[in-house]
This record gives C-alpha cells, sequence and structure tokens, in this order.
C-alpha cells in the first residue's frame, strides 16, 4: 500500500483484521493441505531451521503430523547429514540403508551397532547374500567372551520380495511372530528390511509427509555458498532451504542459481521481503517456494539493528503479487511473526501457501535442548540465529552478511514449556480452521480468493482482546 506521498505502508499482522465471511461448511471440514513442489503437506506448517527448534526428533514428529522440518545448520555436515538420515530411517516402510553385520564380527560389534543407531536388529550376509539376523534379544542373553554373530544368529530368517505390501507384511509377522522381515531378491540378496514399527507406525500416521519410498520427509538449511554441504545432504533430503537473512542480493543469487544447476534435489529460496526481490528470484531461478518476512521473528533484532525489514504480512502479499503476475508454480511461505493461528490465517488470507513457525514450537519436548525450572515454572531456551551464542558456534555466521558479523541480529530467551509438539500443533491447527469456518474458506486456495481485509487501530485490536477483567490465572498465579 502506497500513500499519496509515495511512501510504502508495510503493515503488519496487527495492522488488519480478517472479516467474517458467509459460511457453508464447518471449521472441522477445512482442507489444509498444500503443495510446495512435489511435496504435499497435510499440514501446511514448515518448523525453522533454527537451533533451538528443528533437529532430527522434531522434524519426525512434523512429518508424522503431515508438515515439514528444516533441519538447522548451524553444525557440521557431517552431524546435519546424521539428523537427516535419523529421519528417513525412523520410518519407512521398507527401509533401503540396511545396517548389517558379517557373521564373523563379533558379538560386542553388534551391540555397538544397535546402541549407535538405536535399532533392535541386524540382518546378517556374507557377500551382499541374506544368512540370517541378530536381534537385540540374542545379543542380550549372549553369554561367555570371544562370541561371533554367527553362533547367535537365527539362521535362514522369513524374508519377503520387494513386491510386499504393508497389509501383508502385518499378517506375515503376525503368522510367524517377528517384528523384523528382511528384503530380498530372487538371487537371495538382501535390498531392505520391514520393520513392525514402521508397519505401525504408517497405520497409526495415514496423513504423514513421506517419499515415494514410504520414508517421512525432511528439509534442510543450506548456504548458497556451501555447495559441499549441499551435495552432501542431497541424497538424504527432500527439499534444501536456502537460509539467508537478506536472499536479494547478486552475490547470494549467482550462487544460488550455481548451486541448483549442479544438484538433482528441489530449493526453497529466501528470505525476501519485496515484490521486486520475489520477481527476481521467480525469473532467475527453478525453486519450488519462498520464504519471505525480514525481521518479524520474535528474536530477530534486524530491523531494531538496522533500520530494514520487511514485515511478513507484507511481504507475503507482495511476494503473491509476483507469482500470480508470473503464473509461476511457486509457493509462498511465511516466515516470522506467526505466534499463533490468527497471525497464520492472515497470512494464508494474503496469499501463504504454508507458514515457518520458530516461536510456536520451540518450547516443545521436542525442540532441542533441556527444559529448566524458573521460578517454579519450566521453560527452553530459544535464540535468534543471528545472536551471540547461535553466532558463536560459526556454522551459521553467513546467514547475515559479511559486514554484519561483528553485529548480533538476534537475541536468545525462555520460552515457557508447552508440553509435546503434536499437542501445540494440533492446537494451532483447530484455530486455523477455525478462521477459515468464519471466512466462509474450506481450504487454503479459497482463503485467497473469498478473504477480506480491514484496516484497524490500535484501539480496535485492544477491544478484540480479553480485557477490563483480571485472567484467573493471575489472580492465582
Amino acid at each position: 500500500m502506497r500513500s499519496p506521498t509515495g511512501i510504502e505502508f508495510a503493515f503488519t499482522f496487527n495492522d488488519v483484521i480478517l472479516l467474517p465471511g458467509k459460511a457453508e461448511i464447518e471449521p472441522s471440514d477445512v482442507d489444509l493441505t498444500t503443495r510446495i513442489g512435489n511435496i504435499v503437506l497435510s499440514v501446511p506448517i514448515l518448523s525453522s531451521p533454527m537451533d533451538t527448534v528443528t533437529e532430527e526428533e522434531m522434524a519426525i514428529a512434523m512429518a508424522r503430523m503431515g508438515g515439514l522440518g528444516v533441519l538447522h545448520r548451524n553444525c557440521s555436515i557431517e552431524e546435519q547429514v546424521k539428523m537427516a538420515k535419523t529421519v528417513k530411517r525412523a520410518e519407512s516402510f521398507i527401509i533401503r540403508d540396511v545396517i548389517t553385520v558379517s557373521p564373523d564380527d563379533g558379538v560386542e560389534e553388534a551391540r555397538r551397532l544397535m546402541r549407535e543407531y538405536g535399532i533392535s536388529g541386524l540382518p546378517v550376509i556374507v557377500d551382499g547374500k541374506l544368512v540370517g539376523i541378530v536381534t537385540r534379544r540374542d545379543v542380550h542373553f549372549a553369554e561367555g567372551g570371544g562370541l561371533r554373530v554367527r553362533d547367535i544368529m537365527t539362521k535362514d530368517p522369513i524374508t519377503v520380495g520387494p513386491d510386499i505390501t504393508p497389509q501383508e507384511a502385518r499378517k506375515i509377522m503376525a503368522r510367524y511372530k517377528v517384528e523384523k522381515l528382511p528384503v530380498v531378491n530372487d538371487s537371495g540378496e538382501l535390498i531392505g528390511l520391514v520393520t513392525a514399527k514402521d508397519v505401525f507406525y504408517r497405520e497409526s500416521h495415514p496423513f504423514a509427509a513421506r517419499d515415494d519410498e514410504g520414508r517421512l520427509r525432511v528439509g534442510a538449511a543450506i548456504s548458497p555458498f556451501d555447495i559441499d554441504r549441499a551435495k552432501t545432504l542431497a541424497p538424504y533430503v527432500d527439499v534444501l532451504v536456502t537460509d539467508v537473512a537478506h536472499f536479494h542480493n547478486e552475490n547470494v543469487l549467482s550462487a544460488t542459481k550455481r548451486l541448483i544447476s549442479e544438484l538433482d534435489v528441489p530449493v526453497i529460496a529466501g528470505n525476501i521481503g519485496t515484490y521486486e526481490a520475489a520477481e527476481e528470484v521467480i525469473s532467475r531461478l527453478d525453486v519450488i517456494g519462498l520464504r519471505v518476512g525480514i525481521g518479524s521473528g520474535s528474536i530477530c533484532t534486524t530491523g531494531e539493528v538496522t533500520g530494514v525489514a520487511a514485515p511478513t504480512l507484507y511481504a507475503v502479499a507482495k511476494a503473491y503479487e509476483a507469482v500470480r503476475k508470473h503464473s509461476a508454480d511457486v509457493a509462498v511461505i511465511a516466515d516470522g511473526g506467526i505466534r499463533g493461528p490468527a497471525e497464520a490465517a492472515k497470512a494464508f488470507s494474503m496469499g501463504a501457501d504454508a507458514v515457518m513457525l520458530g516461536y510456536v514450537l520451540a518450547g516443545t519436548k521436542e525442540s532441542p535442548g533441556s527444559t529448566m525450572m524458573v521460578g517454579g515454572k519450566m521453560y527452553k531456551i530459544y535464540r535468534g540465529m543471528g545472536s551471540p551464542s547461535a553466532r558463536s558456534r560459526r556454522f551459521a555466521l553467513d546467514r547475515y552478511s559479511k559486514p554484519s558479523k561483528d553485529i548480533a541480529e538476534g537475541i536468545e530467551g525462555l520460552v515457557p514449556y508447552r508440553g509435546d509438539v503434536t499437542t501445540v500443533v494440533d492446537r494451532f491447527l483447530a484455530g486455523l480452521k477455525a478462521s477459515f469456518g468464519y471466512v466462509g474458506a474450506s481450504n487454503i486456495a479459497e482463503m485467497k480468493l473469498k478473504a477480506r481485509i480491514a484496516l484497524i487501530s490500535h484501539a480496535g485490536m485492544s477491544e478484540i482482546a480479553p480485557h477490563d477483567v483480571k485472567p484467573l490465572e493471575r489472580i492465582f498465579e
């Protein structure tokens, strides 16, 4: 929005309100399914690639709910790859990257592998062919020094072929009372493994975000200038997300173009904040999504330190305008300042296809870090990637431009412990669906078309919030 003086109005979430519309469906019937490239999400939420938000535990939980976790990059390449592998191994109908042992390996080696990878069984192979299987139970009851895997393994285990279905696998496991089914080809070579845990999770999470092989989807943050990290991650992730505070930079754009040309994995670019930035990215780069919003995060101080920002809601509107003008198949991802479903609903109404959450997820059980007790209440640490403590690890310093490396653009603090992420996200989705219901939109596409936006004054925002009463929880604190 531009004033008569030519100065734009960069509106934020609290500057506008959604107006109610005629509803023809109930909130429970709202479909929040979205698509980012070829990635279909039943929950339009991505977890932010921050080191106090998304590691493997959060990414697994997000994918099981139908969203997408984006692993932070404030770690070594090896650590980030290990996290990605853990997500892919957490749940897969047929595990392809199988950890195995040979008959001549010692029992202690089998025990070490089970402990290191968090698994309970190892196929035993010789020259690629299956000869047995050893389980945690076998290892646990093994007595006597010098024992080899051949001494405790089960020979001639029950096997299945590569065309096995989840339903057939369940029946075979029940019939033979086994928890693992090695998958072999016609030559007896091991090509995969089916576990009871994976069959169970597949049935209990029918709307999970999965790849073509049934594995949980996961994204990973990268720097456009770190081609080694991107290439190493590429085989283990579904999407790479550029993690740059100001993506509309010629060096960044050129580096990302080179990176995309050398990779066979889709890329989400960001962060951007203007129409011009979105238009240039769309016209120059083959990306599937745009992270939009600069300076709106609860622990981001970029706007305060530099005087430069692009509030997320404004950035979403501008990016969506560019996407529509160019008829681009590029998703708009609102990133920053989303404290709850109200902000998310406004973002969708302005053109977002998904939202990226940091603050909302930071205090959950699945976020990295341990809880601490302060004043009788439980908290977890939440910090911006531009905060001094995050920058001290140095792996993500280039998220911010070189001139500002000596300037912190984020803070760290405590957020209340919120319990498991599933409960938090379920509540978030319930509020989001209620908002769609008030507008009269049955899905995200309709939200973009039907939503009517109105400016609201500061007094108006105060009026629609609880007021003139003292909340009971404060009385009894």
